[in-house]
């Protein structure tokens, strides 16, 4: 090879490599702008998913470590949620203000908020909102537990020295407190069978009765209120009347419908429907739930926010449920009746039972409870108890698992022969809530533990 072409060789290797050189760089910045292109995508993306749940980020800030672990990420603003499918839990004690004009509009009514945790929350708003429409009410309050709820309205719909009606069937509790702590306060009771409305009528022209209080169904024999006759005599009388429908729920019975002032609830039971929570719930005339609310926010019984949800959630399927347990109930009582080794059956969906009609005219369902009573004494029917592997041994009602339980052990065993006499507790009675369980199960369970008495 000569100089000359081997000069050009080496100027054709030089030119090709500057070319290799320009191309790498090229590609570089190619790849460096796409990097740089996609890293501000992404920080934009980012920056979007984060205000879209704090509306705003953090502004920048010069704090220490503590300070910004307790402030960075929330302070720009609180998580949206009205794209949630579901409410969210809302864990709060307190509620912020952004200045004191915001306060101040708060405080005349004209910005929505709670201000305190006792006073309200979100969650519980938005089950109570969900309870209010289904039994058609003004108002609803939820509280900790149905006993919370009745002694709160009581306290604050009864003045000192006023005058209840109730009636002779009822929670053992609540008969407690009407007959055993309210006299502190001067405040007396009349106590009648359900369907004495003579006696009704005595006692509202005899006293100054501020309220008829009764369950309906009743616990433990299942009476049943004529809800418009009572609401009839009491409204001239200026004397509220409350139905406790926890038995019935509002699937079965709307209370308000026929003329009743308010309806209580243990949410705990079918509400919940599945054991795991404890709330009370008082819908219906506004005026009422307003003076109940305000007594509330005073002694508190606030629901926890998580047992709000579960009630929430619960009342999701409550319609599905009670279908089930109502002809659960039915059907079993039905088989009760024409068994031998059963004495009486109390369900008012039984044309045999003593508020059948009553019951026909407000109810659209007849509930998941059935008591009725063994053909043996107290042990016999312990034994019945004992051999049924279905049901669980437990005093409640309500849930998706059948319970059953004799009320002369679980309520008033602290209580003698005599003393349950004189309040209609029989040692053979037997209470069952029916689950959700396949019927067949339920009776063929029943059948083998009665075969063994």
């Amino acid at each position: 090879m000569n100089t000359h072409t081997s000069a050009l060789t080496s100027s054709s290797a030089r030119a090709a490599l500057v070319n290799t050189k320009v191309l790498s760089l090229r590609k570089k910045g190619r790849h460096a702008s796409s990097s740089s292109s996609s890293s501000g995508k992404q920080t934009k993306k980012q920056t979007m998913i984060i205000k879209a749940v704090s509306n705003s980020v953090t502004p920048d800030n010069d704090w220490g470590e503590s300070t910004q672990a307790v402030h960075n990420g929330e302070r720009g603003g609180r998580p949206r949620i009205s794209d949630s499918l579901t409410t969210p839990i809302v864990c709060t004690s307190t509620y912020t203000f952004k200045d004191t004009q915001e306060l101040i509009d708060y405080q005349e009514g004209n910005y929505g908020s709670f201000e305190y945790g006792r006073y309200g929350n979100p969650t519980t708003r938005a089950a109570e909102e969900k309870i209010r429409l289904l039994e058609g009410g003004d108002d609803c309050l939820l509280s900790a537990s149905g006993m919370c709820t009745a002694v709160t309205m009581l306290l604050s719909l009864v003045p000192a020295g006023g005058h209840i009606v109730t009636t002779t069937d009822c929670y053992r509790r609540t008969r407690q407190f009407i007959q055993t702590f309210l006299p502190k306060m001067g405040i007396t009771s009349t106590v009648l069978d359900p369907s004495d409305y003579d006696g009704l009528q005595k006692a509202l022209d005899e006293h100054d009765c501020s309220l008829y209080f009764s369950e309906s169904p009743t616990n433990p024999y299942l009476r049943c209120v004529d809800i418009d006759r009572i609401s009839k005599m009491c409204k001239p009388k200026g004397c509220l009347v409350c139905i406790d429908g926890t038995f019935a729920t509002p699937c079965n019975l709307k209370p308000l419908k026929f003329g009743a002032d308010l309806v209580i609830h243990s949410a705990s039971k079918y509400m919940g429907g599945h054991n795991d929570v404890l709330a009370g719930v008082i819908v219906g005339q506004k005026e009422a739930v307003s003076k109940v609310r305000a007594f509330h926010n005073i002694v508190g019984g606030v629901l926890d926010p998580h047992a709000a949800y579960l009630i929430l959630r619960g009342l999701k399927t409550l319609s599905l449920r009670v279908e089930r347990h109502n002809s659960n109930a039915q059907r079993l009582a039905e088989w009760l009746e024409a068994h031998p080794k059963i004495a009486k059956v109390h369900y008012p969906g039984l044309k045999s039972h003593q508020d059948h009609e009553v019951a026909k005219k407000y109810m659209t369902g007849f509930g998941g409870v059935v008591s009725f009573e063994v053909d043996g004494d107290l042990w016999q029917t312990a034994k019945f108890i004992d051999e049924c592997r279905l049901p669980y041994i437990a005093p409640s009602l309500g849930g998706v698992e059948s319970l059953i339980e004799q009320p002369t052990v679980v309520s008033y065993w602290d209580q003698g022969p005599e003393k349950r006499a004189a309040i209609g507790i029989k040692d053979n009675l037997v209470r069952f809530a029916c689950g959700i369980e396949d019927y067949a199960d339920i009776e063929a369970d029943f059948k083998q533990a009665l075969d063994k008495i």
